[in-house]
Protein backbone atom coordinates (compact mmCIF):
# COMPACT_ATOMS: atom_id res chain seq x y z
CA UNK A 1 0.00 0.00 0.00
CA UNK A 2 1.04 3.69 -0.70
CA UNK A 3 3.02 5.34 2.35
CA UNK A 4 1.44 9.00 2.86
CA UNK A 5 4.14 11.04 1.50
CA UNK A 6 3.93 10.82 -1.69
CA UNK A 7 -0.28 12.07 -0.85
CA UNK A 8 1.19 14.43 1.41
CA UNK A 9 3.91 16.21 -1.29
CA UNK A 10 0.87 16.15 -4.14
CA UNK A 11 -1.61 17.92 -1.70
CA UNK A 12 1.52 20.57 -1.03
CA UNK A 13 2.42 20.74 -4.31
CA UNK A 14 -1.25 21.31 -5.56
CA UNK A 15 -2.08 24.15 -2.85
CA UNK A 16 1.07 25.63 -3.33
CA UNK A 17 3.21 25.16 -0.26
CA UNK A 18 2.57 23.72 3.10
CA UNK A 19 1.45 27.27 4.96
CA UNK A 20 -1.34 27.45 2.27
CA UNK A 21 -2.36 23.74 2.89
CA UNK A 22 -1.97 23.98 6.54
CA UNK A 23 -4.46 26.82 6.65
CA UNK A 24 -7.22 24.32 5.33
CA UNK A 25 -6.93 21.60 8.06
CA UNK A 26 -9.99 21.58 10.09
CA UNK A 27 -9.00 22.06 14.38
CA UNK A 28 -9.61 18.38 15.81
CA UNK A 29 -10.38 18.60 19.80
CA UNK A 30 -8.83 16.55 22.49
CA UNK A 31 -10.10 13.87 24.07
CA UNK A 32 -10.55 16.34 27.24
CA UNK A 33 -12.02 19.19 25.36
CA UNK A 34 -14.43 16.72 23.98
CA UNK A 35 -15.63 15.46 27.21
CA UNK A 36 -15.81 19.31 28.44
CA UNK A 37 -18.13 20.03 26.53
CA UNK A 38 -22.22 20.09 27.17
CA UNK A 39 -24.08 17.40 26.38
CA UNK A 40 -26.62 20.27 25.09
CA UNK A 41 -24.02 21.45 22.68
CA UNK A 42 -23.81 17.75 20.60
CA UNK A 43 -27.64 17.54 20.98
CA UNK A 44 -27.39 20.76 19.30
CA UNK A 45 -24.88 20.08 16.36
CA UNK A 46 -27.63 16.22 16.00
CA UNK A 47 -30.55 18.94 15.42
CA UNK A 48 -28.02 21.44 12.85
CA UNK A 49 -26.86 18.42 10.86
CA UNK A 50 -29.70 16.55 10.50
CA UNK A 51 -31.80 19.97 9.13
CA UNK A 52 -29.28 20.87 6.84
CA UNK A 53 -29.45 17.74 4.92
CA UNK A 54 -30.66 18.43 1.46
CA UNK A 55 -31.45 22.37 2.43
CA UNK A 56 -29.48 25.30 1.91
CA UNK A 57 -26.78 25.87 4.59
CA UNK A 58 -27.31 29.49 5.28
CA UNK A 59 -31.15 29.37 5.48
CA UNK A 60 -30.54 26.86 8.90
CA UNK A 61 -27.42 29.26 10.23
CA UNK A 62 -29.42 32.57 10.12
CA UNK A 63 -32.52 30.84 11.81
CA UNK A 64 -30.51 28.91 14.61
CA UNK A 65 -30.86 31.62 17.27
CA UNK A 66 -34.51 31.07 16.89
CA UNK A 67 -33.93 26.88 17.05
CA UNK A 68 -32.08 27.48 20.23
CA UNK A 69 -35.16 29.54 21.53
CA UNK A 70 -37.98 26.72 20.31
CA UNK A 71 -35.90 23.81 22.19
CA UNK A 72 -34.63 25.51 25.36
CA UNK A 73 -31.31 25.59 24.62
CA UNK A 74 -31.08 22.04 23.78
CA UNK A 75 -31.52 21.59 27.46
CA UNK A 76 -31.37 17.54 26.87
CA UNK A 77 -33.24 16.24 30.23
CA UNK A 78 -35.73 19.02 29.71
CA UNK A 79 -36.34 17.49 25.86
CA UNK A 80 -36.08 13.70 26.93
CA UNK A 81 -39.22 14.33 28.62
CA UNK A 82 -41.34 16.61 27.41
CA UNK A 83 -44.61 14.98 26.30
CA UNK A 84 -45.43 13.80 22.58
CA UNK A 85 -48.29 16.87 22.44
CA UNK A 86 -45.50 19.60 23.07
CA UNK A 87 -43.08 17.93 20.20
CA UNK A 88 -46.23 17.87 17.90
CA UNK A 89 -46.65 21.74 18.55
CA UNK A 90 -43.73 22.32 16.80
CA UNK A 91 -45.50 21.79 13.42
CA UNK A 92 -46.84 24.83 13.82
CA UNK A 93 -44.14 26.82 15.10
CA UNK A 94 -42.13 28.87 12.71
CA UNK A 95 -39.16 29.14 14.92
CA UNK A 96 -38.00 25.91 13.63
CA UNK A 97 -38.11 23.98 9.74
CA UNK A 98 -41.72 21.93 10.38
CA UNK A 99 -40.49 18.87 9.11
CA UNK A 100 -42.04 15.81 10.98
CA UNK A 101 -39.79 13.66 9.94
CA UNK A 102 -36.82 16.27 11.42
CA UNK A 103 -38.87 16.90 14.71
CA UNK A 104 -39.49 12.90 15.41
CA UNK A 105 -35.70 12.53 14.75
CA UNK A 106 -35.02 15.60 17.63
CA UNK A 107 -37.11 13.97 19.92
CA UNK A 108 -35.57 10.37 19.55
CA UNK A 109 -32.05 12.23 19.63
CA UNK A 110 -32.97 13.85 23.09
CA UNK A 111 -33.78 10.51 24.53
CA UNK A 112 -30.71 8.89 22.98
CA UNK A 113 -28.44 11.71 24.58
CA UNK A 114 -29.68 11.74 27.66
CA UNK A 115 -29.74 8.00 28.28
CA UNK A 116 -26.18 7.62 26.84
CA UNK A 117 -25.09 10.37 29.30
CA UNK A 118 -26.68 8.39 32.02
CA UNK A 119 -24.85 5.35 30.79
CA UNK A 120 -21.25 6.66 30.56
CA UNK A 121 -21.79 10.02 33.05
CA UNK A 122 -22.03 11.82 29.87
CA UNK A 123 -22.78 11.90 26.40
CA UNK A 124 -19.59 14.49 26.34
CA UNK A 125 -17.33 11.13 27.93
CA UNK A 126 -18.61 8.25 25.68
CA UNK A 127 -17.89 10.86 22.43
CA UNK A 128 -14.60 11.35 23.92
CA UNK A 129 -14.00 7.94 25.23
CA UNK A 130 -14.26 6.38 21.70
CA UNK A 131 -11.39 5.85 19.20
CA UNK A 132 -10.58 7.04 15.91
CA UNK A 133 -8.69 4.17 15.34
CA UNK A 134 -13.19 2.58 15.33
CA UNK A 135 -14.38 5.40 13.67
CA UNK A 136 -16.53 3.07 11.53
CA UNK A 137 -17.71 1.47 14.40
CA UNK A 138 -19.03 4.83 15.93
CA UNK A 139 -20.83 5.20 12.13
CA UNK A 140 -22.75 2.11 12.70
CA UNK A 141 -22.93 2.90 16.75
CA UNK A 142 -24.65 6.38 15.90
CA UNK A 143 -26.98 4.90 12.76
CA UNK A 144 -28.33 2.28 14.87
CA UNK A 145 -29.25 3.88 18.23
CA UNK A 146 -29.65 8.01 17.06
CA UNK A 147 -32.39 8.93 14.34
CA UNK A 148 -31.24 10.41 10.88
CA UNK A 149 -26.87 10.39 11.20
CA UNK A 150 -26.50 7.67 9.48
CA UNK A 151 -24.26 7.92 5.96
CA UNK A 152 -22.81 11.44 5.46
CA UNK A 153 -24.93 12.91 8.49
CA UNK A 154 -23.33 10.78 10.57
CA UNK A 155 -19.68 12.27 9.13
CA UNK A 156 -20.73 15.87 9.19
CA UNK A 157 -21.73 15.73 12.82
CA UNK A 158 -18.50 13.90 14.26
CA UNK A 159 -16.75 16.66 11.83
CA UNK A 160 -18.46 19.90 13.24
CA UNK A 161 -18.54 18.42 17.08
CA UNK A 162 -14.50 18.62 16.63
CA UNK A 163 -14.31 14.84 16.72
CA UNK A 164 -10.66 13.37 14.87
CA UNK A 165 -12.52 11.63 11.87
CA UNK A 166 -12.03 11.34 8.32
CA UNK A 167 -15.00 11.54 5.67
CA UNK A 168 -15.97 9.79 2.80
CA UNK A 169 -16.21 12.73 0.16
CA UNK A 170 -15.17 12.05 -3.58
CA UNK A 171 -11.52 13.35 -3.56
CA UNK A 172 -10.92 11.22 -0.17
CA UNK A 173 -12.28 8.27 -1.98
CA UNK A 174 -10.20 8.46 -4.72
CA UNK A 175 -6.88 9.56 -2.60
CA UNK A 176 -7.63 6.41 -0.64
CA UNK A 177 -8.09 3.83 -3.48
CA UNK A 178 -5.35 5.16 -5.71
CA UNK A 179 -3.18 4.35 -2.49
CA UNK A 180 -4.13 0.72 -3.50
CA UNK A 181 -7.32 -0.22 -0.77
CA UNK A 182 -10.11 -2.03 -2.29
CA UNK A 183 -13.28 -0.24 -1.77
CA UNK A 184 -16.39 1.34 -3.55
CA UNK A 185 -16.60 4.89 -4.92
CA UNK A 186 -19.64 5.38 -2.40
CA UNK A 187 -18.23 3.35 0.55
CA UNK A 188 -21.85 2.62 2.52
CA UNK A 189 -21.32 -0.85 3.73
CA UNK A 190 -19.00 -2.24 6.82
CA UNK A 191 -16.84 -4.33 4.23
CA UNK A 192 -15.91 -0.57 2.09
CA UNK A 193 -15.91 1.81 5.11
CA UNK A 194 -13.52 -0.91 6.92
CA UNK A 195 -11.39 -0.60 4.11
CA UNK A 196 -10.92 3.07 4.47
CA UNK A 197 -10.58 3.10 7.98
CA UNK A 198 -7.53 0.47 7.53
CA UNK A 199 -6.35 3.33 5.14
CA UNK A 200 -6.46 6.05 7.68
CA UNK A 201 -4.89 4.07 10.99
CA UNK A 202 -2.16 2.85 8.75
CA UNK A 203 -1.86 6.62 7.90
CA UNK A 204 -2.02 7.54 11.53
CA UNK A 205 0.65 5.14 12.49
CA UNK A 206 2.74 6.37 9.90
CA UNK A 207 2.35 10.37 10.44
CA UNK A 208 1.05 10.66 13.69
CA UNK A 209 -0.97 13.14 12.02
CA UNK A 210 -4.84 13.91 13.03
CA UNK A 211 -7.45 12.07 10.84
CA UNK A 212 -9.21 15.40 10.30
CA UNK A 213 -6.23 16.34 9.05
CA UNK A 214 -4.88 13.46 6.74
CA UNK A 215 -8.63 13.19 5.72
CA UNK A 216 -7.87 17.08 4.52
CA UNK A 217 -4.74 16.52 2.80
CA UNK A 218 -5.95 13.10 1.21
CA UNK A 219 -9.03 15.71 -0.54
CA UNK A 220 -6.83 18.02 -1.63
CA UNK A 221 -4.26 15.40 -3.30
CA UNK A 222 -6.26 14.29 -5.91
CA UNK A 223 -9.70 15.59 -7.88
CA UNK A 224 -10.51 19.09 -8.59
CA UNK A 225 -8.05 21.76 -7.74
CA UNK A 226 -9.86 24.85 -6.35
CA UNK A 227 -7.97 28.07 -5.07
CA UNK A 228 -6.98 28.19 -1.71
CA UNK A 229 -8.25 31.22 -0.75
CA UNK A 230 -12.12 29.31 -2.23
CA UNK A 231 -11.52 26.97 -0.01
CA UNK A 232 -10.23 28.70 2.33
CA UNK A 233 -13.49 30.95 2.72
CA UNK A 234 -15.83 27.71 2.55
CA UNK A 235 -13.60 25.93 5.42
CA UNK A 236 -14.75 29.80 7.03
CA UNK A 237 -18.64 29.37 6.95
CA UNK A 238 -17.88 25.93 7.93
CA UNK A 239 -15.67 27.35 11.38
CA UNK A 240 -18.79 29.80 11.61
CA UNK A 241 -21.86 27.70 11.15
CA UNK A 242 -19.78 24.90 14.07
CA UNK A 243 -19.12 28.18 16.24
CA UNK A 244 -22.37 29.18 16.49
CA UNK A 245 -23.49 25.62 17.79
CA UNK A 246 -20.67 24.47 20.13
CA UNK A 247 -20.16 27.96 22.36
Amino acid sequence: MTSFQPIYDLAVQRKGGEAQLHSLLPKVLSSKELASKGDDRYLAMMCKTINQAGFNWNVIENKWPQFEDAFHGFDVQRLAFKPPEEWEAYMHDTRVVRNWNNIKAMMHNASFVFFTGQEHGSFAQFMADWPPSDQVGLMLYLKKHASRLGGNSGFWFLRHVGKDCFTTTHDVIQAVKQAGYETADHPKSKRDLTQVQNAFNHWHEETGLPYSHLSRIAACSTGTNHPTDQLQQRLNRFKAGSSSTTQ
